[in-house]
């Protein structure tokens, strides 16, 4: 069997951004939480799987 080593840690990756984002969001209401969404959504060209 070949392996081969992993340069990009995509669950990891995952963690930390949430862990990021749910840091940030603490810090803020509910209202800046919802223009925060808003405004990335506007910035983003990324859309959900459907």
């Amino acid at each position: 069997m070949k392996t081969t080593e992993k340069t990009f840690n995509a669950v990891g990756f995952m963690r930390e951004e949430r862990d990021k984002l749910s840091e940030r969001l603490a810090k803020m209401t509910n209202q800046e939480i919802l223009e925060y969404f808003q405004k990335r959504k506007k910035e983003t060209n990324l859309k959900p799987l459907s």
